[in-house]
């Protein structure tokens, strides 16, 4: 198809789409209001909507007073009932998807109900509206002229009821529109592969030869997979192979880490770096301009937004308040109404505004201590476990423990660093190490997917910390006693490079 062409039909799709979002834009609040009562309309004769009256709900105050804030542990009951078939529990639709991915504190995996309606209205809309923005932004792009290297997931048939579940970017391209599929590589086929290291060599092989011009994928597996396209073909840079490269779209994890390694890899000043705000719950930020770390919160995808001030969350002065009342420069705990029936569904992500004209976020961290450099999700909860299991297993006790990411470097692959201070260490740390890798892989699936054949993750390495290591740390910073305590799982090195240096 002529570049011109494309490019007109690209220009007429993102005038008529910018003029929906700038209504959204215009009237946030009036958006969200009119947003939420559709889905309490849509949810009226479900299950939860009789147990909740929906009928009735003539306003925010009332839905709020019904309905409770919920976690995963909370749902996962009737979500297991709709997997196992079950229909109209807490959406009318049939449910067929199911995202899995981890981070729960009682389940190795989560399985979060995908809809009809918010694959189309949600996560496909957000794909579109994606490339309206880059092209509105870039008006000579030249990215329709080729394909988008995608980098997804795996899925598996459950098979006692037809349901199926997987990774959310498996689901997406197993049900890709056409028109995202004759501009994707590599194909469907290979995309689903289910092992990782066939895969990503299947990729390399089928998209080399490709007319590439834009990346789609987290940082941490997208940089593995391009460190073995430069090993196959023996260049320098992603420009030999393929010279009309311009966009990196990215999300997931952090892309602070990983920038300063892409820019060797991709060493054109103007290429561009596009962040989105997805997860398995649904689509929800977008960048808008170009060069900002800055996301514009999206909202007509079919998601009701709450939120929770960190300065008080957990706490018996804890309040939930809606968009209207949100403030610059405060972290919140993120709530949300989905259009897949996640009623005031805590995900676990807290985000900054940095402007509320428009309406525009930063993801500043998870409400919940973790590590989550790589994808992995590695939370305080799945730590505890593995260590409770096998220090009951090698006789060792423990007094405190930090951990932090070893990030890539070059072709060296990432891994997690511990230091432990033992009251009774183990007789092999070797030993003990294999033991709580492998205690990791069974509670985190996510961490078991990185972990696997050593792709993305490394086994982790421990330190033995010398006696009383971390009551002096906490004492250099004037922190003994009261509410301080030791930092268990950080996304920086902070804390560790410190800890090392008082660890002689």
């Amino acid at each position: 198809m002529p570049t011109t062409l494309v490019n007109s039909i690209a220009s007429w799709f993102l005038k008529k789409r910018f003029h929906q979002i700038e209504l959204f834009l215009k009237y946030p609040n009036e958006v969200q209001n009119e947003l939420l009562f559709n889905l309490i309309d849509t949810a009226k004769d479900t299950q939860m909507g009789r147990k909740y009256d929906f009928v009735s709900i003539q306003n925010y105050k009332t839905f709020t007073e019904r309905v409770p804030v919920s976690t995963y542990e909370e749902y996962q009951d009737i979500i297991d009932r709709s997997r196992k078939g079950e229909t109209n529990i807490f959406w009318p639709t049939p449910i067929k998807w199911f995202a899995k991915s981890s981070g729960t504190t009682n389940a190795k995996s989560k399985f979060i109900p995908v809809s009809m309606e918010s694959l189309e209205d949600c996560h496909y809309a957000a794909g579109k509206d994606l490339l309206c923005m880059y092209l509105n932004n870039n008006e000579n792009s030249q990215m329709f002229t080729g394909k988008s290297l995608r980098l997804g997931g795996s899925k598996e048939l459950y098979r006692e009821n037809g349901t199926v579940f997987g990774d959310l970017s498996a689901i997406l391209i197993d049900n890709m529109p056409l028109w995202a599929e004759f501009s994707s590589t590599p194909s469907s086929k290979v995309s689903l592969m289910s092992d990782w290291e066939y895969k990503m060599q299947a990729i390399v092989d089928e998209t080399i030869n490709e007319n590439v011009t834009s990346l789609t994928g987290v940082p941490s597996w997208m940089l593995v997979l391009l460190n073995n396209v430069l090993e196959t073909t023996g260049k320098k840079n992603l420009f030999d192979i393929w010279p009309n490269l311009e966009v990196y779209f990215h999300g997931g994890v952090s892309f602070t880490p990983y920038k300063d390694q892409y820019k060797k890899i991709l060493p054109q000043s103007n290429f561009k770096y596009y962040e989105i705000y997805n997860a398995s719950e649904g689509f929800f930020a977008i960048q808008d301009q170009n060069n900002s770390s800055e996301l514009l919160l999206m909202l007509d995808y079919g998601i009701f937004y709450e939120f929770i001030p960190m300065n008080a969350y957990g706490t018996p002065e804890q309040i939930v308040i809606p968009l209207s009342e949100v403030k610059i420069n405060q972290n919140y705990a993120v709530i949300i109404t989905t259009n897949a029936g996640l009623w005031r569904y805590k995900i676990g992500d807290t985000v900054r505004f940095t402007s509320i004209s428009p309406y525009r976020i930063k993801v500043s961290g998870r409400t919940k201590h973790h590590i989550n450099v790589f994808g992995e999700e590695l939370i305080i909860e799945n730590a505890e476990d593995a260590l409770k299991k096998v220090c009951k297993k090698t006789n060792a006790e423990i007094v405190d423990y930090t951990a932090a990411p070893i990030f890539m470097k070059g072709k060296e692959k990432g891994a997690h660093e511990w230091i432990i201070e033992f009251k009774t260490a183990p007789n092999d740390i070797h030993y003990f190490n294999e033991l709580f890798d492998n205690a990791l892989k069974a509670l985190n699936s996510d961490y078991e997917a990185k972990r696997y054949n050593n792709i993305t993750l490394n086994k982790p390495t421990i330190h033995i910390a010398r006696k009383h290591l971390f009551y002096d740390w906490l004492k250099k910073h004037n922190k003994l006693g009261g509410q301080h305590k030791v930092p268990r799982l950080s996304n920086t090195r902070d804390y560790i490079e410190d800890l090392l240096k008082l660890n002689v």
